[in-house]
């Protein structure tokens, strides 16, 4: 699974402007992380090994006051910005996902679970929440914090800044083995609950049928199991959760206590001073923070991602008719518009042809009933004239105050 999808970039402008902000929030609330480390330790080095008063003391205080406030701000103003953000990537993306399915026409729905397409426009486009509000911010802060909590530990002692640095390294390669089954799980998770949401509103649409042939229990059956598989999927990708998590925790933890046992040995044969070895301690643990975070986040939004490449799988197929064109020709008035249907076919993926038409003429202010048995074509002369079906051969003309054009260069939104 990706990180960011480079086709919320592409389509969605407050994605790229919700990176900027949290990106500049990260570096902030890295920043005012270190000054917090720096200001603690002063505080102990004083209150403990100085014996200073208060007033000594004030200083440090205030530093580390207005770093702790700063920090609330940020996490304050980086959360704002992400359901923000969230909310109107949620929307491009719903409206989008909407206008192409009508786009696309009642013959690409009729090949479609309804049932799937409303749990994706619904619940899985909700589940991009979580991408944005947790994945995100954590992964940005991951990014950042991480190489300048090294960078200052390098600065203060060069072998509690090697330790950090060869550790930090194992845990985004855990992370990755751990990603791929994660993805995987959840996307079976995701099928499940597709799976599921669509039977349901089929046995809801089907009801009337169902109750008259006495079939309405058989399907009760059927959606608990259909149920059961989705606990199972769900039950599978928590279970991984917790063990990744577990996982990469442990590693976390050891390495912190690497750099722990080395700064008290070092501080028991006084060749580290006390100041630096609490800044060390202090820092050591925010370095492993952010990726420990991406890496328990990254269960949360993998559901909202599954679901994001499945509206996008939707949102790129081909509309079996062109969208409209910049020079395309709006019909004005449709009541002094003259229809005439000219040697129409159209044939669809098997031997017999859908429709043939050889020639139809509606006047304005005609009307005109169109009889025949089922599946002669009746639906899909209607789906050619609005524009949902392309000819196999023949045209449609328009002959009104516009002059005489073909349907094929009328914009369909007309």
């Amino acid at each position: 699974m990706k990180a960011l999808d480079s086709r919320l970039l592409r389509r969605a402008a407050a994605v790229r402007r919700y990176l900027v902000v949290s990106s500049l929030i990260a570096v902030t609330s890295g920043l005012l992380v270190i000054v917090s480390a720096f200001a603690i330790s002063e505080l102990v080095v004083l209150a403990f090994q100085d014996r200073a008063g208060l007033g000594e003391m004030r200083g440090a205080l205030i530093v580390l006051g207005l770093a702790v406030l700063g920090r609330a701000l940020l996490a304050w103003g980086g959360q704002v910005a992400a359901h923000r953000a969230s909310a109107d990537v949620k929307s491009q993306l719903r409206r989008e996902f909407l206008s192409h399915t009508i786009r696309l026409g009642p013959s690409w729905l009729a090949r479609q679970q309804v049932g799937d397409l409303a749990t994706l426009a619904t619940h899985g486009t909700d589940a991009i929440d979580d991408y944005f509000a947790q994945y995100l911010p954590a992964l940005i802060t991951a990014f950042f914090l991480p190489a300048m909590v090294v960078v200052v530990v390098l600065s203060q002692d060069v072998l509690a800044g090697l330790i950090i640095l060869g550790t930090l390294s194992l845990i985004p390669l855990f992370g990755a083995l751990i990603a791929r089954g994660t993805a995987q799980a959840t996307r079976r998770q995701w099928r499940t609950l597709a799976v599921l949401g669509g039977h349901f509103l089929d046995v809801v649409q089907g009801l009337p049928t169902l109750l008259l042939f006495g079939r309405a229990k058989g399907q009760v059956e059927e959606i608990r199991r259909r149920a059961d598989e989705h606990r199972r999927a769900t039950m599978r990708t928590l279970r991984l959760t917790f063990l990744s998590s577990s996982a990469l925790e442990f590693i976390a933890t050891i390495s912190v206590a690497v750099v722990a046992v080395s700064i008290g040995l070092r501080l028991l044969h006084g060749t580290i001073d006390l100041r630096t070895g609490l800044v060390v301690l202090i820092l050591a643990p925010e370095a492993y923070a952010p990726l420990r975070q991406v890496a328990a986040q990254f269960h949360a939004s993998a559901a909202g991602v599954a679901a994001a490449e499945s509206i996008f799988a939707v949102v790129e197929s081909s509309a079996p008719v062109e969208p409209s064109r910049s020079g395309a020709t709006h019909v004005t008035d449709v009541t002094r518009t003259t229809l005439r249907i000219e040697g129409l076919r159209v044939q669809y993926d098997r031997a017999r042809p859908a429709l043939e038409c050889s020639d139809l003429v509606v006047h304005p202010g005609e009307y005109v009933g169109v009889a025949g048995p089922s599946g002669c074509g009746k639906t899909t002369l209607l789906w050619v004239l609005l524009r949902f079906v392309a000819p196999t051969t023949g045209r449609v003309i328009l002959d009104g105050p516009e002059g005489r054009l073909d349907l094929v260069d009328v914009d369909p939104d007309a």
